[in-house]
Formats: C-alpha cells, structure tokens, sequence
C-alpha cells in the first residue's frame, strides 16, 4: 500500500473538526423567519454540510487505501470515520427536512382560495416547532462529526509519536514527576480517555490509585518507549489500556531520580575517617 503522510492527515482532520464546529454554531444561532426567510437561511447550511460530508470521505478513503491500516488499532479509526461520514449526512438530511417542514406561500391551484394573512401566520406558527426540531438535531450532528474528527486526530498523533525512533540517553533517564507518573501506571490498570467538552475532545490519564498523570508527562513516557498503548479500543466510554514495557521497568529499577541523586552526594562529600594507632 502507497504510504501515507500521518502529519498532512492529523492537520486535514483538525481543519474538518473546526469547520463542522463552525457549521454547528451557525445553526445553533440560526435566527429566521418561516417561509422564505427560512429558505435563505438553511439552504447554504444543506449545501456546506453536503460539502463536508463529501471532505471527510474524502479522509476516509485516503486513509482506506493507504500504509495507516498496518497500525494498530486503525480499524477502530476507519469505524470512526465512517460514523462522521454518516452523522454529517444525518446533519443534511435534517437541514432538508427542516426546508421540506418550511410552509412556502405560492399561489393556489385554480379553484381553490388564496390564504389570507391569518391563515398564512397559523401555518407558520404550526411549522415553527417542526423547524426548531431538526434544526436542533443538525447541529448535534454536528457535535457528534467534531468528536469523531478529534478522536482520530489524537490517535494519528499517539500513533506518530510512538513511531520516532528512540534515542539512547545516559544517566537519569526520568524527572521525579516523570519517574513518579510511570511507577503510578506501573500496575497495568491505567487508561487513556478521551472526553467531550462543549464538542472540544479532551485526553487524560487515569492511573490505578488515583495518583494525577499530566498528558505531557504521559507523552515524554510514550515517546521514549516506558510505556504502550492499546489502541484497539476507542478513546472514549472504555478508554486504551496502558503498559509498562520492559524498558520502563527498568527505568523505575533504577529508583526515584532524586533520590538516587541525593543518595550520591552524600557518599561523595562524606568524610574518612583516620585510621586508628595500633597498642
């Protein structure tokens, strides 16, 4: 398979979150009138969101037929996209459901009277909630396509990350805050998660006892291989399961690096004895 720049797809994808981000304020603050003000108003948010549908199948195949699927835990990835793909037409369909809901004031067909004033005010009354509905509807749409994009965007950038090479260090490999993050996760019962906040995506680490990992603590350990990620699991509800490797454990059989430092000094400025005088 051709392979594929990881960096150019994270940066599509954050541009794709922000645009249906910028789609889901414009028709949470939507102010119309039903009938042709309506009309005016929602028809370019259907077009943008078919615009945006069509963008991240875009993504989607670009990434479907490329080296990304040989990563671990891609597949989850491509589900995930799919579901942006579906949600963004799910944010469409709604948008013309709201237009098909808009009561529209042509003329009669011959025969039959034209509304008068009162008659065309309670048609506009009645549609008004139907509108209100899908349009509501669209934007959580919305809301849901930018979670997805900032989901694949974290994993793309994990994924990046834990493919630089390692380079060989001497002396203290870890910070205290670095030693005391990975001794935390040491157990085997930490997780990566991913949270929704107003439709933002937010990465943390839940260590086994509880103990505050920081997310740039964390990926100092993931770039120089302390520990692994699964990520054949979403982010989010059930999290990624984090490991401690082999290198990690050794890492920690060396000892809090403060400590060690201390311990040093101290042998070092300690004063000799002078021997004593044999009787």
């Amino acid at each position: 398979m051709p392979p594929l720049n990881l960096a150019e797809q994270e940066q599509h994808l954050r541009d794709l979150a922000m645009e249906f981000d910028a789609l889901r304020i414009r028709i949470r603050d939507l102010s119309y009138t039903p009938g042709s003000d309506a009309l005016r108003r929602i028809g370019p948010l259907l077009v943008k969101s078919q615009e945006l549908t069509a963008a991240t199948l875009v993504r989607l195949s670009a990434l479907d037929g490329s080296a990304f699927t040989e990563i671990a835990g891609s597949r989850a990835c491509l589900d995930c996209l799919a579901s942006v793909v579906a949600a963004s037409s799910l944010a469409g369909n709604d948008l013309g459901h709201a237009l098909e809901a808009n009561p529209y004031d042509g003329a009669p067909f011959p025969g039959y009277p034209a509304d008068d004033e009162a008659v065309r005010t309670a048609r506009r009354t009645e549609a008004a909630p139907r509108l209100a509905e899908h349009l509501a509807n669209a934007a959580y749409q919305c809301e849901m396509s930018v979670v997805g994009c900032n989901y694949l965007v974290r994993h793309i950038a994990t994924a990046q990350e834990q493919a630089k090479p390692i380079q060989p260090t001497t002396g203290p490999e870890l910070t205290a805050a670095q030693y005391d993050a990975l001794k935390a996760l040491s157990p085997g019962d930490g997780r990566l998660y991913e949270s929704s906040q107003r439709g933002m995506g937010r990465t943390r680490v839940a260590a086994p006892d509880g103990t505050r990992v920081s997310i740039t603590t964390f990926r100092v350990l993931v770039k120089h291989g302390f520990v692994a990620v699964d990520t054949s699991t979403p982010l989010f509800h059930l999290g990624q399961k984090i490991t401690v490797t082999e290198q990690g454990q050794q890492a920690l059989a060396k000892g809090r690096p403060a400590a060690v430092r201390a311990a040093t000094a101290v042998a070092t400025h300690q004063p000799v004895s002078a021997p004593r005088a044999r009787r």
